[in-house]
């Protein structure tokens, strides 16, 4: 196998609190963590999408993935961040997901040994693609894709279009052309 194919053998993570729960996540898929702002609601929406906020000119679709997993909040008086990730799906309308969380992500660096699988093979939460054990830490990977479809699906139903808001976004600037 070429080198230019070969996997990286560490890859930066992150543990993302969330209730009684840690997302593990690529480091990568983390815009930033910002402080929780009163959400936009959305109309019909299950109680794990509590709705949308705004962010650098977008509306975000916020989650509490305490709530779509059905595990505990945790002390809710810690639920003051946000952590907006960058969705994977590619879809223009939905290019970022907020998640409720409980302080700050932890960065990390892991390669595949310190990463154990402890599924018992019993069905997982929606939006729950693995449970695992990172070192000491219990932690979940989130099935990112599923929670994007299933939001585009919600917003779709309530006639939500996320454009970002024309007054939050700067004007796109030209670039000079490369021939002068």
């Amino acid at each position: 196998m070429s080198d230019a194919l070969a996997l990286p053998r560490e890859i930066r993570c992150v543990l993302v609190p969330v209730g009684d729960l840690r997302l593990l996540l690529p480091n990568a898929t983390v815009a930033e963590v910002i402080t929780r702002s009163a959400p936009e609601p959305v109309a019909n929406a299950p109680a794990w999408l509590l709705g949308r906020i705004s962010w650098r000119g977008w509306r975000v679709p916020l989650v509490s993935f305490a709530e779509l997993a059905g595990a505990g909040e945790g002390d809710a008086e810690l639920s003051v961040r946000v952590a907006v990730l960058k969705a994977l799906g590619g879809d223009s309308k939905l290019p970022f997901i907020a998640v409720l969380t409980q302080g700050f992500p932890r960065l990390m660096t892991l390669n595949a040994e310190l990463i154990i699988p402890t599924h018992d093979g019993s069905t997982l939460p929606p939006g729950v693609r693995a449970h695992v054990l990172v070192r000491d830490d219990v932690a979940m990977i989130p099935d990112l894709e599923w929670i994007e479809s299933q939001l585009l699906d919600l917003l779709d139903d309530a006639g939500l279009n996320d454009v970002p808001d024309s007054a939050d976004v700067a004007p796109a600037q030209e670039s000079p052309s490369p021939t002068g």
